[in-house]
């Protein structure tokens, strides 16, 4: 028997594989195999489908999105292999309350998704945005330890009640009181190696972060981050990681179908006459989405329309068409946050998650040049 196309659906775990060959014409997966963690081993398998399908046939693989990252993807494609990264809160789902879940089940579940298209495809970014998405995401990592260490050394002061007098922890004057501690001579070793630590993440971010600005000054992202530092509360680091996290910004059609990528757009559950709005779908870029509700954070102090002297120096060397866009935004989100907090008299949360999605739509836009 010959097919035209033959969907491979893969279900994929760090130490094995579990594949499974689904055609149109037989609407169910047949000849499933399981294997060690090796593209080698889906090659092998594909040799074996010709063998019954027939020389001539085009294979579809396709595996969800998970911890093996692109690194699978790029085997296949290398042996020209058409493989598919597919993004799971996408995918066509079985809902039976008696569902019986194994990896055999779930790599034919793979293989109709791919096969009936109901999934939307994971965008594969170049191998320079990769290589600038993990670093970026190292100093992440970096600055989650600062903050652990940081809450770590609070809750020592506390407990031993070595209570500080200022007005905010942190400071030169806050890490002064803590080297001047007179305390005890465990205690004082025990609050000296929470302080070395404390000392060598912060001297390691401030030197990541000299490095970003480097990585930013490449002529591939440099147009990029100038303009996107326009919005207020969009810094190097923040600009840099939207643009590698997101790629091609035009692949998107509307500034909503961009929003609604990060999960920033609102859930619903309505039957008939009765409308249920939920929270927001949190679908898609997790990272994304919480770069711009930490943005909008800002969003929430100062006057409606004040630039402050540092905006207006990230703002310079660009063209008035896009600084007057960017003005235009922060202008309208900020009264809009007002208006939601004091007005209506919405929840600071849900007034800056309304803020971060319409910060999505206006970043859209100035990344398509849709700023007229």
């Amino acid at each position: 028997m010959n097919y035209n196309t033959v969907y491979v659906g893969m279900d994929v775990h760090k130490e094995s594989y579990t594949l499974c060959a689904y055609t149109i014409e037989a609407e169910k997966g047949s000849y499933s195999r399981k294997t060690s963690s090796d593209y080698k081993e889906v090659l092998k398998y594909i040799e074996f489908l010709r063998t019954i399908y027939g020389i001539d046939t085009h294979f579809i693989c396709g595996y969800e999105a998970g911890c093996l990252g692109y690194t699978l993807y790029h085997q296949l494609t290398r042996h020209n292999i058409n493989c598919v990264i597919m993004a799971p809160t996408t995918m066509l789902e079985q809902r039976s309350r008696k569902r019986v879940k194994t990896d055999k089940r779930d790599a034919e579940l793979i293989g109709r998704c791919l096969a009936q298209h109901n999934y939307s495809p994971v965008h594969v970014p170049t191998a320079a945005d990769e290589e600038t998405k993990e670093y970026l995401r190292m100093r992440t990592d970096h600055k989650i330890a600062l903050k652990k260490i940081k809450q770590q050394i609070l809750a020592f002061c506390l407990r031993h009640n070595y209570r500080y007098d200022g007005n905010s922890h942190w400071t030169a004057a806050h890490l002064k009181w803590l080297n001047s501690l007179n305390i005890e001579a465990l205690y004082r070793e025990i609050l000296d190696e929470y302080l070395l630590t404390y000392n060598t993440l912060s001297d390691k971010l401030e030197r990541i972060d000299a490095r970003i600005e480097e990585l930013a000054n490449k002529d591939e992202y440099k147009e990029s981050v100038k303009k996107l530092c326009c919005f207020i509360g969009v810094k190097t680091y923040t600009a840099l990681s939207i643009i590698v996290e997101v790629g091609d910004f035009n692949r998107f059609a509307t500034a909503e179908k961009f929003a609604a990528y990060i999960g920033l757009v609102p859930g619903e559950n309505s039957s008939g006459d009765d409308q249920t709005r939920l929270g927001i779908t949190k679908a898609g870029n997790r990272q994304v989405r919480m770069l711009l509700t930490e943005a909008c954070q800002r969003y929430s102090r100062g006057q409606v329309g004040y630039k402050s002297k540092a905006l207006k120096a990230r703002q310079a060397g660009n063209t008035p068409q896009v600084i007057a866009y960017a003005d235009k935004a922060n202008e309208r989100l900020k009264r809009k946050y007002y208006k939601m907090v004091i007005n209506k008299g919405k929840k600071h949360n849900i007034a800056k998650t309304a803020i971060a999605r319409e910060l999505a739509c206006f970043m859209w836009g100035m990344m398509t040049d849709r700023i007229a």
